[in-house]
């Protein structure tokens, strides 16, 4: 028997509630936020066991802890079910900031006990499939990795005055990707962004379109743009280039562009599928293949996904990016350490 604890039902806790209930490996799911009506509504929906507290959670006899609580919360709840043995996995990122989350290693490492982060995308089926390109040299030496996200509309502005800005709550995914898929370490870091919807977003030090270049050790370059506002739908794209051959992913029935090429598209140029809406319908499948394995590491299997240590990496790029845009000037991954 295998019972799993949640903590946190916002948008992405109600979404992981719903894709763990079905998951046949599980046997049960306890779920708690510090709103008891939201507690209530979601495990009546799902059918999950609603919690009072963390404490009661923990406290419950658990074997697993998944975590999708505000990011300021990650931390110390992350500790505190490892300091209990609990296996847990952490949505990103794992701590708000670089250094910190570099601490929060640091005492899981002491400890031992597993940690998974939540970086879907290296579950997705065509992602996945990119990265076995590339490790089996298919692809030759590589040279640029693009790597892009596009979300419909901004989050809640709320969000994003507590997110820390696009970099770190949104293209992390892609310097995850670009790191993943490479196999190589960032060196160095570019970055200039935009403000052209709300302009409360230049109050929050934030932008809203941005543009994301990544020097690696190996001498591939990592090119990430992403934008708050791309009304046709959710648009995640993987290109992979090399000396040999290139690969892509994303590139399906749901991608939301035109082909404006008259002899390789259809007649709206659109493809035959509807958009994407959001990052929750086009990763259904990677979330529930994400989760599963999850389930495996609990029962004493290793972690396949993002570890913790992948997450300090990626949080370490995403803070020289913060940091290039304020500059407008490159940053290199050493002085963001030593900084």
């Amino acid at each position: 028997m295998t019972t799993l604890g949640l903590i946190g039902l916002g948008r992405i806790g109600a979404f992981h509630t719903d894709t763990l209930m079905n998951l046949p490996g599980l046997d049960g799911l306890l779920i708690t936020d510090e709103r008891p009506d939201i507690v209530k509504q979601i495990a009546t929906k799902y059918g999950a066991t609603p919690v009072d507290s963390v404490d009661a959670l923990f406290a419950s006899g658990v074997d697993g802890i998944v975590v999708a609580a505000a990011t300021p919360a990650h931390a110390s709840l992350t500790l505190a079910a490892v300091e209990r043995g609990l296996p847990t996995f952490c949505e990103k990122p794992v701590a708000s900031t670089a250094t910190e989350s570099a601490k929060v290693a640091e005492a899981i490492a002491r400890n031992g006990v597993p940690v998974q982060i939540g970086y879907q995308r290296r579950f997705d089926a065509a992602f996945a499939a990119a990265k076995v390109a590339v490790d089996s040299g298919a692809l030759g030496h590589l040279t640029t990795v693009r790597s892009t996200t596009m979300d419909p509309a901004p989050p809640p502005l709320d969000y994003i005055k507590g997110s820390g800005g696009i970099f770190r709550d949104c293209a992390v995914h892609d310097f995850d990707t670009v790191r993943w898929i490479t196999g190589q370490e960032a060196v160095e870091v570019y970055a200039t962004g935009t403000v052209q919807g709300d302009p409360l977003f230049t109050e929050y030090g934030d932008v809203d379109t941005a543009a994301v270049v990544v020097r690696f050790d190996g001498g591939a370059l990592g090119v990430i743009s992403n934008a708050r506002y791309n009304g046709r739908g959710y648009d995640c794209r993987l290109e992979v280039h090399g000396f040999d051959d290139t690969v892509v992913a994303g590139w399906d029935q749901g991608v939301p562009v035109r082909n404006m090429d008259p002899e390789n598209s259809g007649p709206s140029g659109f493809p035959v599928g509807q958009p994407h809406n959001f990052f929750m319908d086009r990763f259904t499948e990677a979330f529930r293949t994400e989760l599963a394995g999850f389930v495996e590491v609990v029962k004493g299997g290793p972690v396949l996904g993002a570890t913790v240590a992948d997450a300090v990496e990626v949080a370490w790029i995403a803070e020289a990016a913060a940091e290039s845009l304020r500059r407008g000037a490159p940053v290199t991954i050493k002085e963001v350490r030593e900084s």
